[in-house]
């Protein structure tokens, strides 16, 4: 039998599917019949797939931001050959075609950029359905479920490998831990920190989120002790909490974010009562990813009372 791509089977369809162009169809089974030369790096994604090459990764289409800063991190930014939506083109490549959203990328519009290695970060069932869809096609695809500092490490080491610059991922890791271990957090009992993701519905970061990780690296516990990444309260709830430090954050989530000190009904928090209600950015407390350890070095300077 001959090698592939990917850990999953290669269709090999008869004819054209009705989900796809007959083009992209044509495509798909010209990548199907491409053997694989030589053995290449392989591992293992957080969905126990193994992903193998037949060699380095060169052209790869990174399905969410932080894989792009982390490209970046190892200074493989040329190897970049599209870009969500959501996300902005790397630095030096402005003109990167868009292939669509992270949880539903346009399967033809991806096939056309000929990557070899996608990446994705598993979320809800749309970015599971849509890795697998493109490892069907024989495009090797990787996904990785990052919550917390360790999966980050781990994730940057597998991608060092599939692009075949272990050297880059192993500084890029040594770099980010590095700063961790150099945070300057706030002495006494570690405050309790409470991380609203969206106003209105009140929804929160629950203790399995980054920006949960976030807080615990800065100093903090997070006020929400729920083991999900995402939580809704209700007011009284919040109240209950007394969180000592409100974060809340503003970006695509969250666009219309103010500060709870802003909101009378909150008036009686002690976050807010002491000065401690802060606006973040999204990007930076939320997403998994080389940000990450800036968020907590803002943080740990929010929670210290110095100017991050």
């Amino acid at each position: 039998m001959k090698p592939t791509s990917s850990s999953l089977p290669i269709p090999r369809p008869a004819r054209p599917r009705r989900w796809l162009p007959a083009a992209v169809c044509l495509l798909a089974g010209l990548l199907a019949a491409a053997p694989a030369h030589s053995q290449g790096p392989a591992v293992v994604d957080d969905l126990g797939n193994t992903v193998a090459l037949s060699a380095p990764a060169r052209r790869v289409v990174p399905l969410y931001g932080a894989f792009v800063d982390i490209l970046a991190g190892m200074g493989l930014t040329d190897r970049v050959v599209a870009r969500t939506e959501a996300d902005p083109a790397p630095a030096g490549e402005p003109e990167l075609p868009v292939i669509g959203t992270h949880m539903r990328p346009n399967i033809e519009r991806v096939l056309a950029v000929r990557p070899d290695l996608v990446l994705q970060m598993d979320g809800r069932g749309e970015a599971r359905e849509s890795a697998a869809r493109l490892a069907g096609l024989g495009i090797p695809t990787a996904v990785f479920a990052v919550s917390d500092f360790p999966t980050l490490f781990s994730a940057i080491d597998r991608i060092g490998v599939l692009c075949g610059d272990e050297t880059g991922a192993r500084n890029l890791r040594e770099a980010l831990a590095g700063r961790l271990l150099a945070v300057k957090r706030p002495a006494g009992p570690p405050p309790k920190v409470f991380f609203e993701v969206r106003s209105g519905s009140l929804l929160a970061a629950g203790n399995t989120s980054m920006a949960s990780a976030v807080i615990a690296a800065a100093g903090g516990n997070n006020a929400v002790t729920t083991k999900d990444k995402i939580v809704r309260l209700s007011d009284e709830e919040l109240l209950r909490l007394a969180p000592d430090v409100c974060l809340t954050q503003r970006g695509p989530m969250n666009p219309e974010a103010r500060s709870m000190a802003e909101r009378p009904e909150y008036a009686t928090l002690p976050c807010v009562q002491n000065g401690r209600a802060f606006v973040v950015d999204e990007a930076t407390f939320s997403r998994p990813g080389p940000g990450s350890v800036t968020a907590v070095e803002e943080l740990a300077a929010l929670l210290s009372g110095r100017p991050s």
